[in-house]
């Protein structure tokens, strides 16, 4: 999975860089193949810091957007969200599948 961390009127420092990196390569965990590509950007709207990110997974754009009082919490927030996406995501698959194995099965048996 590839991160691009882009800021808006913000630089962004190798250590803000790693920090989204460290965050965001936890969502790896949730699908077998990789994602494409995670898009973040950093930037601030006084008095908060906000961070945004997208990504693409099966066919579906996915984003989310968060701020907080500096840039590592907006980072936090951001990271959380962005996993109760996936997971959602995810369990929108599983049981678009399971319910047609069931009337399948319904139907057999």
């Amino acid at each position: 999975m590839r991160i691009e961390t882009h800021g808006h009127q913000i630089e962004v420092t190798p250590a803000l860089r790693d920090y989204v990196e460290t965050k965001l390569s936890r969502l790896g965990r949730h699908f077998e193949h990789p994602m494409d590509v995670v898009r973040t950007q950093l930037s601030i709207s006084k008095p908060d810091h906000c961070a945004e990110a997208t990504l693409h997974v099966s066919g579906r754009t996915l984003h989310a957007d968060a701020a907080g009082h500096d840039m590592y919490a907006a980072i936090d927030l951001l990271a959380d969200k962005l996993d109760r996406l996936l997971l959602k995501h995810k369990e929108k698959m599983v049981d678009h599948h399971r319910g047609e194995g069931l009337a399948l099965n319904g139907e057999l048996g």
